[in-house]
């Protein structure tokens, strides 16, 4: 680099929010001690502290950079020079920040059907705050182009637009159902997850007190209850390879309903969504985070929601 190029390597980590879900992941970080600078407005923040990280985050930068720089090409030069492949979050002087973008290699955009490997290769991000001065990371929570992920659409075949939520926890998870793997679809209907998993190859039982989509219900590996989802026990089976769970309920009460899936140890593999009713019932959250071998995230697709997987 020349002298008129500084490549900063910073302490700590920061967080990218989703749209309108700021504060939630701001309190959250008050909660875990992490004081916070703002970068830009309310979708980014800077801890200078490593350690546990808000889980309302979309995307967390773990290596973050300050670069200043005096000319668009030494900027775009800053960043090749510490990573390969890189996503702009809209920050201050968008045309600048976007001459920037155009001088770097052109990110894969191309949707791509489910399921599908990640790519190895690191997803960085970055930031233009002023016209001098970017904020880059090289290194991120998400896989995917500022944790949106590449996932084809489809409008047609899916009962719901739930598929996506599926689909996305399955990517990030690393693995998702084989063929004859046996799966309970607890809060089902109108049947956007028992869609994905049939797909695959899997057989379910679904369960919600409505009904399923009627292009779903005469499937040959769905078998359909029609009752409240948690009166099944695990009593009720006599093992699982898949729990999946959309139901919206409270936390506390989901909580109390997977404890007696882990206790039983009758299930390999979990996908659980945390559905808030209100503020975030965080006593419910820190249950879920501490089983040992899970994970807590915000997904794209969710909304005022997490989803838990094991």
């Amino acid at each position: 680099m020349t002298a008129s190029v500084k490549v900063e390597k910073l302490q700590g980590q920061v967080f990218h929010w989703p749209d309108e879900l700021s504060a939630w992941g701001q309190t959250e970080a008050a909660r875990l001690r992490l004081p916070l600078t703002s970068l830009v407005g309310q979708r980014l923040d800077y801890t200078p502290f490593q350690g546990p990280s808000p889980r309302w985050a979309q995307n967390i930068w773990k290596d973050p950079h300050k670069i200043s720089f005096s000319s668009i090409a030494q900027a775009a030069a800053a960043l090749r020079s510490l990573g390969a492949f890189w996503n702009q979050v809209p920050g201050n002087l968008f045309r600048r920040a976007a001459l920037i973008q155009e001088r770097l290699p052109r990110v894969p955009q191309k949707p791509r059907p489910f399921p599908h490997t990640l790519p190895t290769a690191s997803m960085g991000a970055w930031t233009l705050l002023d016209e001098s001065t970017l904020w880059a990371s090289p290194v991120c929570s998400s896989p995917f182009p500022g944790g949106r992920p590449l996932l084809l659409e489809n409008k047609v075949d899916p009962p719901s637009s739930a598929y996506a939520k599926l689909q996305e926890s399955l990517l990030l998870l690393g693995r998702h159902p084989k063929p004859d793997d046996d799966c309970l679809d607890a809060g089902s209907a109108p049947g956007g997850w028992s869609w994905v998993l049939l797909q695959l190859g899997a057989n379910v039982v679904s369960v919600d007190r409505a009904e399923m989509d009627p292009r779903l219900i005469s499937h040959p590996r769905l078998r359909h209850r029609l009752q409240d989802a948690f009166s099944l026990l695990p009593s009720n089976f006599e093992k699982l390879d898949w729990l999946f769970c959309d139901v919206i309920c409270y936390p506390a009460k989901l909580w109390d309903w997977i404890q007696l899936w882990l206790d039983s140890g009758k299930v390999k593999h979990y996908v659980v969504t945390l559905k808030m009713q209100g503020e975030p019932d965080w006593e419910s959250i820190d249950n879920f985070a501490a089983v040992p071998g899970s994970r807590l995230v915000h997904l794209f697709h969710n909304k005022h929601e997490l989803t838990w997987m094991l």
